[in-house]
């Protein structure tokens, strides 16, 4: 029992950005998802689609499915603009059709960083939408002066105001051609039916220039030069100053879940709950209380000792990379530093890269109040 059209409309005023998915296996779109689709006509510009589930399917049957799409999409979105569409298989299983892999990564970090870059556009998109609210404040004042034109003065008022609603989209068109105005700016022509019959023609006011001329010379001229202000100060901010989004998928990097080695290496384990290091503590205990600690702690020269048998290349790195490691893991000497060693050193063995500073999630939950 509830508008739900309206309620759309309601959020994506509001929203940043409207994700659209669409499952590469099964391309129909249904009257509903339509229905979803044609209530954010409005917001094109915030809108962007995902091709999911492109890894089960062929390279010729995907591109057959992205051409449909796009096709299928400009029937309903009607903008000569082309919708950013994102291919790729977002979720953290194996792709089943592994052809495309690189497609799907280099998709998966666009879409990560358009998301990434919403705060940059903040300011500009406020901008945007105190244009597009001009625009739409110009046009009421065309429609209504109109409609007040066209109301008699003493007989038939109620008669011509019905006939005026019925007809308010030929209203829409003489509007559009005398003053040049894109039909996008007008408002939902159902929808302004339905609040004109309840309104009173009587009370309209007539159209007045002096404040049409100013809202043109706002749109002309002040936020013209005020969105190149913007661009230009955005553009000169200092990369330390600049705001990205933060939390969940989005913590401790700038590529997010889709960037390169995100989820492996050091970052393994980055949203678990559990402390990934963990699950190999049993094995490093036994190892560590071989070393017969002293009130729970072992001597840099014991550890030493242990880690240079790690089976790193034979040259001259492995010194440097376990001095780095060292530095990384050690707190106070304890079982559970030398645990995140000897899992920094199985991490370097496969072949990843260590980091300047030891990730949040590497950190003992014990120790964390000293990072």
């Amino acid at each position: 029992g509830y508008d739900f059209e309206a309620v759309l409309e309601w959020f994506a005023e509001r929203v940043d950005r409207i994700i659209l998915f669409f499952d590469a296996r099964e391309l129909d779109i249904s009257d509903e998802f339509s229905v979803v689709i044609k209530a954010l006509k409005n917001h094109k510009d915030k809108i962007r689609v995902v091709l999911n589930k492109a890894d089960q399917i062929g390279t010729q049957q995907l591109m057959r499915v992205y051409g449909a799409l796009m096709w299928s999409l400009g029937k309903i979105i009607n903008t000569p603009e082309v919708v950013r569409v994102y291919i790729g298989s977002f979720w953290s299983q194996p792709l089943h059709i592994a052809t495309n892999q690189k497609l799907f990564e280099a998709e998966e970090e666009d879409l990560f960083k358009d998301i990434q870059s919403l705060p940059l556009n903040a300011a500009l998109w406020k901008l945007n939408n105190l244009i597009k609210r001009a625009h739409l404040a110009k046009v009421h004042a065309y429609i209504i002066s109109s409609l007040k034109k066209e109301m008699p003065n003493v007989f038939g008022k109620a008669s011509k105001k019905k006939e005026l609603v019925n007809n308010l989209g030929e209203i829409y068109l003489k509007i559009e051609r005398e003053h040049q105005i894109s039909p996008g700016d007008f408002p939902n022509l159902c929808k302004m039916k339905g609040q004109l019959l309840a309104q009173d023609f009587r009370k309209f006011q007539p159209l007045k220039q002096q404040l049409l001329d100013a809202v043109d010379t706002l749109l002309a001229n002040d936020l013209a030069q005020l969105m190149v202000r913007v661009e230009l100060e955005e553009s000169q901010m200092p990369v330390k100053v600049v705001k990205m989004v933060k939390g969940w998928s989005f913590y401790g990097t700038r590529n997010g879940p889709f960037g390169h080695s995100y989820g492996e290496g050091t970052s393994v384990g980055i949203n678990n709950a559990e402390w990934v290091v963990s699950r190999d503590k049993p094995t490093y205990d036994e190892i560590f209380y071989a070393l017969l600690p002293v009130n729970g702690k072992i001597t840099g020269a014991s550890a030493k000792k242990e880690m240079v048998k790690s089976k790193l290349p034979n040259t001259s790195w492995p010194k440097i990379f376990l001095c780095k490691i060292w530095k990384l893991a050690n707190v106070d000497k304890d079982d559970e530093e030398f645990t995140v060693a000897d899992h920094l050193i199985k991490v370097k063995l496969v072949g990843h890269k260590l980091l300047a500073e030891l990730p949040v999630h590497l950190v003992p939950p014990s120790k964390r109040r000293h990072k």
